[in-house]
């Protein structure tokens, strides 16, 4: 029998194990928020930066339940300049990260998803054609907020303030959360984030991932994405502020 990893007890491990089911299944809606929910959830319990490598490694696995028919719905060049960007921030934030000390890292992740929350949620609206300029430094955006593990929300509220279909929208997420993701995973090893538990942590929680996906799937294309990205938001926003309010008073 396998023994739980990252030395948790059997009730966090029951309560995290929930959150990723949860956070997978808003995955399979939207095709973004798994990472940031995920995260604050583990940081009302533990320092979340341990367990971020597991959630990236799955993440890259979980696009094998997602990549069927995305294809024709990738928006290419703006994926790819985004990652070039993301490329170019990436070092200097994990490096940074890396460095902080448990409280401090889980206030300094809270306050950056609340600050990104209140971005999607301000409604901002791009009204003119974004070139490759923007999208690298939306990336470089990405890049610096992945090292807390939220990378997909800056570039979220980046894509969701243009007019762009929801099959794009989800698709073109997929595909840049996988690069940024596959970036993240070395450098994080180089700066000590990775340890003998990932191989473990992954095994407990692919096959929970596999079934959340799976069943957001499901529903991709019965719920209205506007509004279930607000509510993502809420929620999300919410988990923040608990965060912060656990750590400062």
């Amino acid at each position: 029998m396998l023994a739980l990893p990252f030395g948790f007890s059997s009730g966090e491990a029951l309560f995290l194990a929930a959150a990723l089911f949860g956070a997978a299944v808003i995955r399979g809606l939207s095709g973004f928020g798994f990472s940031a929910i995920f995260v604050l959830f583990a940081a009302l319990v533990t320092n979340p930066l341990r367990l971020i490598p597991v959630v990236f490694s799955c993440e890259i696995l979980m696009t094998i339940f997602q990549a069927r028919g995305i294809g024709p719905h990738i928006a290419w060049r703006p994926a790819i300049t985004m990652l070039i960007g993301a490329g170019l921030a990436t070092v200097p934030a994990i490096y940074i990260m890396a460095r902080l000390d448990d409280a401090m890292a889980r206030l300094v992740i809270s306050g950056l998803i609340l600050c990104l929350c209140a971005l999607l949620f301000s409604g901002w609206q791009i009204k003119r054609p974004v070139g490759d300029g923007g999208h690298v430094l939306a990336g470089m955006v990405s890049g610096t907020a992945n090292s807390a593990g939220v990378g997909g929300l800056p570039i979220a509220g980046f894509l969701a303030a243009q007019p762009i279909p929801p099959a794009v929208f989800r698709a073109t997420m997929i595909v840049f959360l996988t690069g940024i993701d596959m970036m993240a995973l070395p450098v994080m090893a180089m700066n000590g984030l990775v340890g003998p538990d990932l191989g473990v942590g992954i095994l407990f929680a692919l096959p929970i991932i596999g079934a959340g996906v799976w069943v957001g799937s499901l529903y991709f294309e019965r719920i209205p994405q506007s509004r279930f990205r607000q509510g993502i938001i809420v929620l999300m926003t919410l988990l923040a502020l608990a965060n912060i309010a656990r750590l400062v008073l």
